[in-house]
């Protein structure tokens, strides 16, 4: 698939990209391999144009002086600290880091730089050029819908804390009644593993592979990842009793993952399915927000309509979200039929070649045989005129 000649403009079977990317990547091809996903996702799920990013060069951005120098600064230092491209002050890898978030941050100036995304970068440039890491960083951030998540006012990591919580509560009920026993929501843990995509405290084999899949099937493999990070590590999470030590282990034990761990991660989340949770989750966010804001401030009746209809055009675009997703499962569905048709009757036509073959088979055996008796009657011949001779 990367040496295919217009790889760009070819929509590959993702079914197939799914089953090659669940049995590893590659660490040599892995930043290529992350170039070809972008391709396919955004062949996939093309953004419309106003929520595009500007298309200015890398090389022009990084003439300009950006108003969060100081702040990039400071966190290159604090980045991959012991990592040896990263180590040294302002050596390669630092100054290959400066600019690509200075870059970024002339290019989103509503972002501008935020803390946690040094570490995104920086697992990028671990595996391609400056030009490509910047061209897949705004990827990740606009494609995918990264960006959201480091605005100033962080409302969208309120809604995702809310949305993991209720994750958990759906899926480890118990772990969850523990955790709010002692008052502990996800914002005390999982904030850095959503603003950093697990990078400041995860071992980078299984960060990479976390990239993997988010170039694969976007944003929500964080959900999945967290999910399934404290759902195998939840005998031991329940075994402590005090708000510390269920943090502490949670921030630092439960990162220094195994590879036999890892790998049953990356299989569970492969498997998960949680978009629709999601989505009902950030609606049930808002409402509930509302509710809280109307019982502070008691809302006119143009306001309510307002609230009312911003509901219903959600439950609507909800609707026929599903509503393509039922028309596509009915298409694959129709396609597979065809396949299994297909199928039967080529079985059919192998079941006949095989009852000829055997037929032929049979018939060639009689004719050994037939043979075989014909050259032993003339050999019993030969035998008998030699011994009659005097």
């Amino acid at each position: 698939m990367l040496n295919m000649p217009g790889r760009p403009k070819i929509k590959f079977d993702m079914e197939k990209i799914h089953v090659a990317m669940g049995q590893g990547v590659p660490r040599q091809h892995r930043g290529e391999i992350w170039k070809f996903l972008a391709e396919q996702y955004q062949l996939h799920h093309p953004l419309p144009s106003k929520h595009q990013a500007k298309d200015t060069p890398y090389k022009e951005l990084l003439k300009q002086l950006t108003s969060q120098q100081h702040a990039i600064l400071i966190d290159l230092g604090r980045t991959f600290p012991t990592h040896p491209y990263f180590s040294a002050q302002l050596g390669a890898g630092q100054l290959s880091l400066y600019n690509l978030l200075k870059a970024y941050s002339l290019l989103d100036p509503e972002v501008g730089y935020c803390q946690g995304l040094s570490f995104v970068a920086g697992v990028l440039l671990l595996h391609m050029s400056e030009e490509d890491a910047f061209e897949m960083l705004k990827f990740l951030m606009y494609d995918v819908g990264l960006r959201k998540q480091y605005r100033p006012d962080m409302i969208i990591l309120q809604i995702q804390m809310y949305q993991l919580s209720r994750l958990l509560h759906d899926y480890h009920r118990d772990l969850y009644n523990h955790l709010e026993e002692y008052e502990i929501g996800p914002s005390l843990y999982a904030a850095p593993w959503f603003l950093t995509i697990f990078a400041s405290q995860f071992p980078l084999g299984f960060v990479a592979r976390v990239f993997d899949m988010i170039f694969l099937q976007g944003a929500e493999v964080i959900f999945k990842v967290a999910l399934s990070l404290l759902g195998s590590h939840k005998p031991l999470i329940l075994q402590h009793d005090n708000l510390e030590t269920i943090v502490d282990f949670i921030k630092t034990t439960l990162p220094n993952l195994g590879l036999v761990q890892m790998e049953k991660t990356i299989i569970q989340v492969f498997e998960m399915d949680i978009s629709k949770q999601l989505q009902a989750y950030e609606v049930e966010y808002h409402v509930l927000q509302d509710e809280l804001m109307d019982s502070v401030l008691p809302l006119s009746d143009n306001e309510k309509m307002e609230k009312l209809e911003k509901a219903n055009s959600s439950l609507r675009q909800q609707n026929i979200d599903l509503l393509e997703e039922i028309q596509a499962a009915h298409a694959k569905i129709h396609y597979l039929e065809l396949n299994i048709e297909n199928f039967v009757r080529n079985e059919g036509n192998l079941k006949q070649a095989i009852r000829t073959l055997e037929l032929e088979r049979l018939a060639l055996l009689n004719t050994v045989e037939e043979l075989q008796g014909c050259m032993q009657t003339q050999d019993f011949t030969e035998d008998k005129t030699v011994l009659e001779q005097p």
